[in-house]
């Protein structure tokens, strides 16, 4: 429990190992239950001590040696425990021994400085002769620390319910006092499995009874007159001053400086700081108040929160808490509202949250005060980060018929705000703002105004751009009328947002109408928003510098103006940013953060799942990539904003082809196509529509394609929309590119795949400018792939005819003579620097893949003996490919898929890497794997 320092266990070996060795005294000084007995433990456990040598004294339980003791002439220890409790004969006998401590022996006197007769003296006010040579040391025992007690905690709990939070209270709480922080694990404990971790659990636990014991018999030693400044330090529960223990104990300033003396002397109170005092254990003010009758415990609640009321700042929750206790129901609901009000003019909106929801919850509350702390809750919510229990509260609040209008419509259009945006229930949550802005129409224009904002989002499933544009309209009317500058910002920050994903040309001046400079907070937080709204769009337009520096404009400017919401969601637009731009190197830990510390509240960090979804695709892990598109089972895909749905459909819709499961990627294709066409807002088509157009194609639906990418070209038109332009690029290559395979003559297929080669290297050209690292490597590779195909088409055969595609890679690895090789080189040059492209981004399947394409192809080297080369016990490059993949989680048929081999020849290889690494499954060679320089 306690480790002992270093330097006073060589002390005391060396005051034992020889006749010369000099004297050694320590006071070991602790409060109780820090740890004093065990490292008298300690000491007796030095393997430098002989059994015999060892002399055990508790003080205060009878016996104990005499004076002659002390001159013993072999050397020992001497272990003195609970000096405090020694009477004057005792004290006397021990100074006897002490002053009698020979060459070789040592003493270790531990006590408690709270309790000693005399403070500071600890062997009483008689002065005692400290022998010449003897050394006096002084051993002072701490608290722990916060990490102490996290390692406490974790090998009491195990590491489920060690939380950080659980952490924080058991400290916070204990003080860090070893014995306290022991015996409450014990009683936490007792609640497995049910607890999760936080602190109210903590607090539910109860106080340990030999605390509980200690605090109250020290209380009870305080004389009766004095008692209430203890009462009054444990209703106060936490450091206070004298006048403040004074005025809520009731006993006066004179009466009351008396009795924090009486109660400091013995230890029932202690002082915690400079002209604070309170309980050592914080803990311990429990106990005292469960044992106080019910009047009287109310008169110090009240005589409390009299007294709180005049500290500076004001803390209203604890007020509001003392004015509940002290059954004042007026005061504790005003003080409620104040407390609210003041943690949200300080940005701390969790806080206020959980004070508006707890009082909220609560039985019998009266309408009027209700009305007055639901919007609250509400405004709180839709600013900060929130939980379920927050709309569960609003949702049954707003069925109170005896709400006023006005303040059940304020609270429908947030309840509406927190379903879209928080809780990803946008179909029910579309309906309630439609409601909102119904009922707000005719009561209160600028709440009327924001409602129909929020109907101007454009993200939700379900409802076409056109409506939005409609609802802008009523919205801007309703801003101007309301002349309320927070919410024309607010329209303007929605109208922002709508227009650069339609990629509207009035979209950039519109961002420049954003209030940056005002001197309104609330004006700031709109302009916050509304910056980080262009900002998202702009990124999924394709404007990543534009978009990187608009976003940190908008998180700055949150950040300023306390918009918690706003900076969660740019955070989730910055990982989209870093993904498409190829800053993948720790991506996949920034988005697994993300979504951990979003734990409460999955649907903020749906950027964050989609990203590593798109992560684990590209590095070959389709398991996981499955798990992370899904959002872990969360929520539903169904609920996510268009254009992140359509992203993670288009990435499903990937895995499906290469899983060669071409019916279901069809299938989820048009379902996704359907999603985004409803919207129509099509720059959103631009992550899906490359891998619904293929999946259409190869399932046979070729006019079903053609209509898909007909439908795109006409939806963009002239749009300023650079990653939608390049993906209908990409697009029209694939179309291409599957209609030339299907072609029935060479002439005919030699074309289509030339043609479509053109077309992919347009679009790498394009990802190129924007830069998409990833997106051109995968349109280069799609070029070199038609121009291989097309090269081979028009290669004659042995008879003088063209050859087929080369159903296996390993017979293609031989190639076929081409009097134009010398055509396809720089096609293969490009094709290795595509493969070294994805390998540099860590996309391990699709460099895999890339290379298996370039051996199909890959020139004779001049020089190297004939057959295939021999690699002993070294794994070949094939095998140490097939090893990676299958080590990351692809089946043998989809290995096989990727890299154009069969099935039985994969099974070959990964055998061989097993028995060349020793590898004993294909776990075990992934760590054989990691472990090969």
């Amino acid at each position: 429990m306690i480790t002992t320092c270093g330097s006073v266990l060589r002390s005391f070996a060396r005051a034992l190992t020889g006749p010369r060795a000099e004297p050694v005294l320590m006071f070991v000084e602790g409060a109780a239950g820090e740890g004093k007995s065990h490292l008298l433990q300690e000491l007796a456990d030095l393997p430098d001590a002989p059994e015999p040598a060892r002399r055990w004294w508790r003080c205060g339980a009878g016996g104990g040696p005499s004076e002659e003791d002390g001159h013993r002439p072999e050397a020992t220890l001497w272990l003195v425990d609970d000096v405090h409790r020694a009477d004057e004969d005792e004290l006397r006998r021990l100074r006897g021994v002490l002053e009698g401590l020979g060459p070789g022996s040592a003493a270790a006197v531990a006590y408690r400085p709270e309790e000693i007769p005399v403070p500071g003296l600890p062997l009483g006010g008689t002065p005692m002769t400290y022998p010449g040579r003897l050394t006096v040391l002084t051993n002072r025992l701490a608290p722990w620390d916060e990490e102490r007690v996290r390692r406490a905690a974790e090998e009491s709990l195990g590491g489920g319910g060690c939380t950080a939070e659980a952490v924080t209270r058991l400290h916070e709480r204990t003080g860090g006092v070893p014995r306290v922080v022991v015996d409450l694990l014990a009683m936490v404990r007792e609640q497995w499995p049910a607890f999760t971790g936080t602190a109210a659990e903590v607090d539910a636990a109860g106080v340990p009874p030999r605390l509980a014991e200690l605090v109250l018999s020290r209380t009870h030693a305080v004389p009766p007159e004095h008692r209430p400044v203890v009462w009054a330090a444990a209703v106060l529960d936490g450091p206070a001053g004298r006048d403040e223990l004074a005025a809520v104990s009731g006993l006066g300033a004179g009466t009351g400086t008396g009795a924090l003396l009486r109660a400091l002397e013995g230890a029932a109170l202690a002082e915690l700081g400079e002209g604070r005092y309170g309980f050592a254990v914080p803990l311990a003010a429990s106990a005292v108040r469960a044992t106080l009758p019910g009047p009287v415990r109310q008169d110090l609640h009240r005589r409390a929160a009299n007294v709180l009321s005049r500290r500076q700042p004001v803390d209203w929750a604890a007020v509001a808490g003392h004015h509940r206790a002290a059954g004042e129901g007026h005061r504790w609901l005003r003080a409620v509202e104040r407390a609210a009000e003041s943690a949200e003019a300080s940005g701390r909106h969790e806080q206020a949250i959980t004070l508006l929801e707890r009082t909220l919850a609560l039985p019998g509350l009266p309408p009027q005060a209700r009305a007055r702390l639901a919007p609250l809750l509400a405004r709180n919510a839709v600013t900060g980060l929130r939980s379920d229990q927050t709309v569960e509260v609003l949702a049954q609040i707003v069925q109170d018929a005896a709400l006023p209008p006005a303040v059940r419509g304020e609270l429908r259009l947030d309840l509406g705000l927190m379903l879209c945006n928080q809780m990803g229930r946008s179909h029910e949550g579309w309906q309630v703002l439609e409601v909102a802005a119904g009922e707000l129409r005719d009561v209160r224009s600028v709440l009327a105004a924001r409602a129909m904002a929020a109907l101007v989002t454009p993200y939700w499933p379900g409802v076409s751009v056109d409506v939005h544009r409609g609802w802008l309209i009523q919205a801007v009317a309703a801003a101007d009328d309301s002349g309320d500058a927070a919410m024309r910002t607010a329209v303007l920050a929605n109208h922002v947002g709508l227009a650069m994903s339609c990629a509207d040309p009035e979209a950039w001046e519109l961002v420049e109408q954003l209030p940056v400079q005002s001197t309104d907070p609330a004006c700031l937080r709109q302009a916050a928003r509304g910056l980080c709204n262009a900002a998202d769009s702009a990124v999924w337009l394709g404007f990543y510098e534009r978009g990187a520096d608009l976003l940190a404009a908008g998180r700055d400017l949150s950040a300023r103006s306390g918009a918690p919401y706003t900076e969660h969601s740019a955070m989730g637009t910055r990982l989209l940013q870093q993904w498409w731009t190829g800053r993948w190197l720790g991506l996949d830990k920034r988005c697994e953060d993300f979504v951990a510390a979003t734990a409460d509240m999955p649907f903020i960090a749906s950027d964050a799942y989609v990203v590593r979804g798109l992560l684990a695709v590209a590095q070959g892990d389709w398991g996981e990539a499955r798990s992370w598109l899904s959002q872990q089972g969360t929520f539903g895909t169904e609920k996510l904003p268009v254009p992140l749905g359509a992203a993670a459909a288009g990435a499903v819709i990937r895995l499906a082809l290469a899983r060669q499961e071409v019916t279901a990627a069809a299938e989820h294709a048009r379902a996704a196509w359907k999603v985004v066409a409803d919207k129509g807002v099509w720059p959103w088509a631009a992550e899906l529509a490359p891998w619904a157009v293929e999946a259409l194609a190869r399932a046979g639906d070729g006019a079903g394609a053609h209509t898909m990418v007909r439908n795109f070209a006409q939806g963009l038109g002239r749009r300023d929309a650079p990653a939608a332009r390049a993906a209908l690029v990409w697009s029209r290559a694939v179309l291409t590119e599957t209609e030339a395979e299907a072609s029935a003559s060479a002439e005919g297929r030699r074309s289509g795949l030339l043609e479509a080669a053109a077309l992919y290297g347009e679009a790498a050209a394009a990802y190129g400018e924007l830069p998409r690292p990833y997106s051109q490597a995968l349109t280069t590779e799609g070029a070199a792939r038609c121009a291989i195909a097309a090269d081979t088409e028009g290669a004659p055969d042995a008879e003088g005819a063209s050859s087929g595609p080369v159903p296996d890679a390993e017979a293609a690895s031989r190639p076929a003579p081409a009097p134009e090789e010398d055509s396809i080189l720089p096609v293969l040059a490009e094709l290795e620097a595509c493969a070294q492209r994805f390998t540099d981004l860590g996309a391990v399947w699709d460099a895999a893949r890339a290379r298996a394409l370039l051996r199909t192809r890959q020139p004779v080297r001049r020089g190297r003996p004939p057959g295939r080369p021999s690699h002993a016990d070294q794994l070949s490059p094939r095998e140490e490919e097939v090893a990676q993949l299958a080590v990351s989680g692809l089946t043998n048929r989809e290995i096989a898929a990727t890299l154009h081999l069969s099935p039985r020849t994969v099974e070959q290889h990964i055998a061989g890497a097993m028995r060349k690494t020793g590898a004993l499954s294909r776990r075990d060679l992934a760590h054989r794997l990691d472990a090969t320089p």
